[in-house]
């Protein structure tokens, strides 16, 4: 099974397209698995001419876990976790790569172009924020302790999905309810462990502010966001586009957190415009 070579956090990770193409990094946000990138949309990528890979973050899926069922603080932090991204780069032997990263994801992703630039070709950061100014979330963290998570049953959880998948699309873009629930039955069989996403809080809770820091990273980035977002704001996007010398912003109405099907075509189309832009960079 691929897993990165690192002693200290071990990270499943599943590698598609040609070796020697410029490399496409997918991160996936809180309490997601690698498989919340859909295989349809890694293969549009592929055909732009990238390789693209998608992992496990700690604490989710095949990867590392950093405590038991009543431990809600894996003492890890967002600089850890973006660290995560260069570990899968290294066992890729990719020295610089394109990261795409959604929501926590996209944190991850800004830590590592801020704290390791020169492994940072382009970035494209899908509805995520730029700090913790409550005014980009829209239900700020009230600073009550965490309990440990309701161990639900499969079906409990198939059920689940499938009526959020329905409240998290518009009538303009539908989230797919068949595969959210799929999804989400696979992510059970893969391993599921709720206070994994509580462990990952816990480091999100402890991000540091970006914003003034990202007026530094100069790397061609795509900041694409939701509207109607419900759970980070679109303001944290037009902060962070604003911030970015180098940002193209894309604010798409009718979309929430999660990125639909009916976007594809733009998003793809983003993320290789930017990377392209990056490609050119590195060469001169």
């Amino acid at each position: 099974m691929p897993y990165t070579n690192s002693d200290d956090v071990q990270l499943y990770h599943e590698p598609f397209g040609r070796e020697g193409d410029p490399l496409v990094v997918l991160v996936s946000g809180g309490g997601a698995q690698m498989i919340s990138w859909r295989t349809e949309l890694i293969d549009l990528l592929v055909a732009e001419g990238f390789r693209v890979v998608r992992f496990d973050n700690r604490d989710t899926g095949f990867s590392t876990r950093f405590g038991g069922p009543e431990d809600l603080d894996g003492g890890y932090g967002v600089s850890e976790l973006g660290d995560d991204i260069i570990r899968v780069m290294d066992a890729l032997g990719v020295h610089s790569a394109h990261i795409v990263g959604h929501s926590m994801g996209g944190i991850m992703a800004q830590m590592v172009a801020i704290e390791h630039p020169e492994r940072v070709r382009s970035l494209s950061l899908l509805s995520t924020l730029p700090g913790r100014d409550p005014r980009y979330v829209a239900n700020p963290d009230d600073g009550s302790a965490p309990k440990v998570p309701e161990r639900r049953s499969r079906e409990v959880l198939v059920e689940g999905a499938g009526i959020f998948a329905a409240a998290s699309g518009s009538d303009r873009y539908p989230i797919s309810v068949e595969w959210m629930r799929d999804v989400a039955g696979e992510a059970f069989d893969r391993g599921n462990c709720p206070e994994g996403a509580l462990r990952q809080w816990a480091a999100l809770l402890r991000q540091p502010e970006r914003l003034e820091q990202l007026r530094s990273v100069s790397a061609p980035t795509l900041v694409f966001h939701g509207r109607e977002d419900d759970v980070v704001l679109w303001a944290a996007a037009v902060d962070t586009a604003a911030a970015m010398p180098e940002a193209e912003l894309q604010v798409h109405g009718g979309m929430g957190h999660l990125i639909p099907e009916g976007l594809w075509p733009a998003l793809v189309d983003g993320i290789a415009r930017t990377a392209r832009r990056g490609e050119q960079l590195a060469a001169r």
